[in-house]
């Protein structure tokens, strides 16, 4: 039987917030799942976080004149630690946010992963000797450029990825000289502040990363705190960009949502495509922001998509997270699997054609296929994040260009062809952060530029791409004459 867990504020490198301090109040974690108790994470109050963000500050002074390799060897560690600390953090996935145990052991190696991206970038770390010489007047100077750390960065994490996603944040940050107020998530703060113990486990200078869960509002507060130097945020559009509004003079950067399209062109592998598209959109509970929402299937190949993507649908496993064989594990909160069924339920009263599934029990939405959605719904516009797929009709790969574009989002599409013409075409004039030729949009390695445009956002994670939104060029002109 797995124990409960209990996870303190990180602040200073002090953990505050024990099982035994009244002082500092507790939110108890169920799974969404089952309802079980997995633990207790202690809750910042304001004092708690201007107490993160003093220490961020003062730590900053520090932590960006540190060596490359003091950094390097922090970031090592960490990756050290994650990996043999995988199956509890595994464990811990499954039961806090029901993430199937396959996702959540790869969640974890992505985790390790990162952090060992981010040590190899630190070797290349250095400023760049810039060329006078095309100007008369560059004789007898020399330019030196070099990147700097903006300052503390507060970075805002969302529940699906509690793990791969604060390392996302916090490892450029890190590698970038910047220090760090990580905010968990409200439905996973386990997950975030154990990775923080993990980072203090490898030695993590005091206050160079602070964790705290906290209430909105209070987060809001160090957001708009102007020595905080950079917002790096992951979540739902409409806070996302409510967090712009708050701090239009400061560096900003937003992760958000997407619907994503999946298109499948006559000379694609059927097969391979209605799997990948089930895998895409299933998995997980279709809780991920690149997660296929549309699959578009031209004129010849329809029928053989319609049927094999019924198939596909009947035949994927869902329920508990804890099996192997599980793909579509638990919605995250009643409320969420509320919506879900309330836009499916939209979807079929305005005409749509229900092929597969439709069904829930609990927080759990079985996997579920939908045939021309009305273009007024909101499964056709809005990001759904749930187990739920629709399937239309194309005529010309232009008109499939046409109907991906028209979405307000934009993070990645996936078009499944093997011609070079169409891949190089949209490339070219697909709207999106990034476009997967062959394969689906869910596909995202830990070092590519990722992000959106449109209502997904702006700014790019991928380590090294991420440490461009954590600093700033600074440039050495030097008389030598």
């Amino acid at each position: 039987m797995n124990s409960m867990i209990h996870c303190e504020l990180l602040i200073n490198g002090f953990f505050i917030g024990g099982p035994c301090d009244n002082s500092v109040p507790k939110i108890i974690v169920r799974s969404p799942f089952d309802g079980t108790v997995v633990g207790a994470a202690a809750e910042g109050l304001e004092d708690e976080a201007q107490a993160a963000v003093d220490a961020a500050c003062e730590a900053f002074e520090a932590w960006r004149h540190s060596p490359v390799r003091q950094r390097q060897a922090l970031l090592r560690r960490t990756a050290t630690l994650a990996r043999e600390k995988e199956r509890e953090l595994a464990d811990l996935l499954v039961r806090e946010i029901g993430k199937p145990l396959t996702w959540a052991r790869g969640e974890v190696a992505r985790l390790a992963v990162t952090f060992d991206l981010a040590a190899d970038l630190c070797s290349t770390a250095g400023g760049q000797t810039m060329p006078l010489s095309f100007d008369s007047r560059g004789d007898g100077y020399r330019c030196i450029a070099e990147k700097v750390p903006l300052g503390p960065v507060l970075a805002i994490v969302p529940y699906n990825w509690p793990l791969n996603l604060a390392a996302h944040k916090v490892v450029p940050a890190l590698a970038s000289g910047c220090t760090v107020i990580l905010k968990a998530s409200h439905q996973a703060p386990l997950s975030t502040l154990s990775l923080a113990r993990i980072l203090h486990e490898a030695g993590c200078p005091s206050g160079v990363v602070n964790a705290l869960y906290c209430e909105p509002s209070i987060a809001e507060k160090m957001a708009v705190d102007p020595r905080v130097k950079v917002v790096s945020f992951t979540g739902s559009p409409a806070v996302g960009w409510y967090l712009k509004r708050l701090v239009p003079e400061k560096r900003v950067s937003l992760e958000l949502g997407g619907d994503a399209y999946a298109v499948i062109c006559p000379d694609a592998d059927i097969d391979y495509a209605v799997q990948r598209c089930a895998s895409g959109g299933y998995g997980y509970a279709g809780q991920v922001c690149i997660a296929v929402q549309h699959v578009l299937a031209q004129d010849s190949v329809y029928g053989q998509v319609k049927q094999k993507l019924i198939e596909a649908t009947t035949s994927c496993a869902y329920g508990d997270p804890s099996l192997s064989t599980t793909v579509c594990g638990p919605l995250i909160s009643s409320q969420a699997a509320d919506k879900v069924m309330e836009w499916i339920q939209e979807a079929i009263a305005g005409g749509a054609n229900l092929l597969a599934g439709g069904t829930r029990e609990g927080n759990v939405v079985a996997p579920t296929l939908l045939e021309n959605v009305p273009a007024s719904c909101r499964l056709a516009n809005e990001e759904v994040f749930g187990p739920v797929l629709t399937l239309a009709r194309y005529g010309t790969f232009d008109q499939a260009v046409s109907r991906v574009n028209a979405s307000s989002y934009g993070i990645q599409c996936g078009v499944f062809t093997s011609d070079l013409r169409v891949a190089e075409q949209a490339f070219r004039e697909i709207e999106a952060g990034g476009v997967v030729i062959g394969d689906y949009p869910t596909l995202r390695f830990d070092n590519i530029p990722y992000g959106g445009i449109k209502q997904s956002g702006f700014g790019r994670e991928g380590v090294r791409f991420a440490m461009d939104e954590f600093t700033e060029w600074k440039a050495m002109l030097v008389r030598t004459v």
